[in-house]
């Protein structure tokens, strides 16, 4: 039997498609044994094997990669917004919502405060000063999610540490939009009342969102039985709450964050979808992080020389002094004042996508201000996750360490 071209290109595509699939997997198997063996997070292992394979280095993973890496982050971060939620139930709130509201607006406005104060001490121009300032408190909440799973890791520094990271990009991207329209207004491009919009619309949009699905989701979820039906429920629920949030231009990590909450709260005679969810996240997060570590070039860390590493620097020394000034004012315990700031270390997706907004509006910051954030963000991926193990054993709340 013949087969036309197309359908031998048709073939050779889903070979490689198959290949890919089952390789990245495999790689996910051995990066999660490695973690148990070694001081290395899965999550880094994870990055560093991508990053060997990708186009800085072997430059093995095929073409269309690149097209998939955008559509599995949405996925990936809206299922860890949806389980973030969780962490948001009002009994968990009540024990410890003051502490992490504080903690929270503490470590992202000190880290905002000191880049833009010691930016403009050394002499950066006060516009790239400003929107470093704006992108530097963003976080990377599947990163923190996964080290705690792969711990086990349970107790009050582990919850503290979950609610800060389901809530503070959201008063990340609300400083970032105050700042970005303060450029915008100094500069006297007009806009900036455009801007600070947007800004509140993907936070309050994502919160109208996440209510208005979760609260029937909420009463409807159950009432199937468990098991697979369950499943599909649960993932229905996640990729609709992802698919309607990239619709409207709202934070869909946010939205499945409050899509969580309201279905803790109003669903409390079970946790089902919580466990259906979890039950089928790693697939997804392994090629999200094996992608993620593609995507990192060499050569723009290498380009972001002193600024990039005084930006490195100024970050985790506001997250530690914010994490350690608003610990005391909220009366947090002493390991939570000591520690969540490093904990906090790891940034990725949501600090690039304010670059990307940042230098469409001003694109002759673009040599500057990209390389300095991608830069960052290869030492952040790389190391952050590794602060964050080495913290939650020193705590005492990490449950499997097998390494």
């Amino acid at each position: 039997m013949k087969i036309s071209g197309h359908g031998t290109e048709l073939m050779e595509e889903t070979t490689k498609i198959l290949l890919m699939l089952g390789g990245v997997f495999l790689v996910g198997l051995l990066a999660d044994l490695l973690g148990r063996r070694t001081p290395l997070p899965r999550v880094t292992l994870l990055l560093i094997i991508g990053f060997f394979i990708g186009p800085s280095a072997l430059d093995v993973l095929p073409d269309f990669s690149e097209a998939w890496f955008p559509v599995l982050t949405d996925i990936a971060l809206v299922m860890i917004g949806f389980l973030l939620g969780e962490k948001m139930a009002l009994s968990s709130f009540r024990k410890r919502g003051r502490v992490v509201l504080t903690l929270s607006v503490g470590e992202v406005v000190m880290t905002a405060i000191l880049m833009l104060g010691v930016l403009l001490v050394i002499g950066m121009p006060w516009e790239i000063a400003m929107l470093l300032a704006g992108i530097a408190p963003a976080s990377a909440p599947a990163a923190t999610v996964d080290v705690t799973h792969e711990l086990g890791s349970k107790g009050e520094f582990t919850d503290t540490l979950l609610g800060i990271v389901a809530i503070d990009d959201a008063w990340g991207l609300l400083i970032f939009s105050i700042l970005l329209a303060s450029v915008q207004a100094f500069k006297g491009g007009g806009g900036a009342t455009e801007v600070l919009a947007t800004g509140a619309w993907e936070v309050g949009g994502a919160f109208l969102l996440g209510v208005g699905l979760g609260i029937p989701l909420a009463y409807v979820t159950g009432r199937i039985r468990a098991g697979e039906p369950t499943q599909a429920e649960a993932l229905a629920m996640v990729l609709l709450c992802g698919g309607l949030a990239t619709w409207m231009h709202v934070s869909y990590i946010l939205a499945a964050m409050v899509l969580g909450s309201m279905i803790a709260n109003f669903a409390s005679h079970h946790r089902r979808p919580f466990n259906a969810i979890d039950g089928i996240e790693w697939p997804f997060m392994i090629l999200f992080f094996v992608l993620a570590g593609g995507s990192l070039h060499l050569d723009a860390l290498i380009q972001t020389g002193a600024l990039g590493g005084s930006y490195v620097m100024i970050r985790i020394a506001g997250l530690y002094l914010g994490a350690r000034i608003a610990g005391r004012i909220s009366h947090a315990s002493v390991s939570v004042r000591r520690w969540m700031g490093l904990a906090l270390v790891p940034q990725a997706g949501v600090a690039l996508g304010m670059a990307l907004m940042a230098t469409q509006r001003f694109p002759h910051l673009k040599d500057v201000v990209i390389p300095v954030v991608i830069g960052s963000t290869v030492i952040f991926e790389v190391i952050g996750p590794i602060f964050t193990r080495r913290i939650l054993i020193r705590t005492g709340e990490a449950h499997r360490q097998d390494h």
